[in-house]
């Protein structure tokens, strides 16, 4: 039975192999995210420095909801351990967006280390979902309020524990 927050999303299978690596889903009852699964024909190294390669998570979305949207980020072990993340550090899937889910993928590990291997079907990133605030900008001379801080900003908090 879905949570009482479940929201219902329309998801197109666009690889047929998912079906047998595995379709979206959480990977444990309070995961935050879906894995997602490289979408690829053969395995892929990408070499520190490399440009990097965008990898087809095998799916589409319509999340038919301006108050939603998508982020795809890196999955933590994989980014921690062979230094695999996102060529654009976090992936904003607007709601609006009906196409194919493509992942940017980068080694940022050091120039000399081994190359970052993705293997067909190898859950790599994770997309989680998050409101979305759409405010309405009034424009002002002066703001209403001041506030303790103002402008201070790159460390004017201070950097004592």
């Amino acid at each position: 039975m879905p949570p009482a927050t479940a929201i219902p999303m329309e998801i197109k299978i666009l690889d047929p192999r998912l079906h047998g690596w595995g379709l979206p889903r959480y990977q444990s009852d309070m995961a935050a995210a879906i894995d997602l699964h490289a979408c690829l024909d053969t395995a892929i190294e990408i070499a520190p420095g490399d440009a990097p390669q965008l990898v087809s998570a095998g799916i589409a979305l319509h999340m038919a909801d301006p108050n939603l949207a998508a982020l795809v980020l890196p999955r933590s072990g994989l980014g921690h351990k062979k230094g695999l993340v996102l060529g654009n550090l976090v992936g904003l899937i607007d709601p609006d967006y009906t196409g194919p889910i493509l992942v940017s993928a980068w080694n940022r590990s050091a120039p000399g280390t081994p190359p970052v291997r993705i293997e067909p079907g190898e859950r790599f990133a994770q997309m989680v979902f998050v409101p979305v605030v759409r405010p309405v900008f009034r424009i002002v001379e002066d703001f209403t309020t001041e506030t303790a801080r103002g402008a201070g900003g790159f460390g004017s908090t201070g950097t004592a524990v």
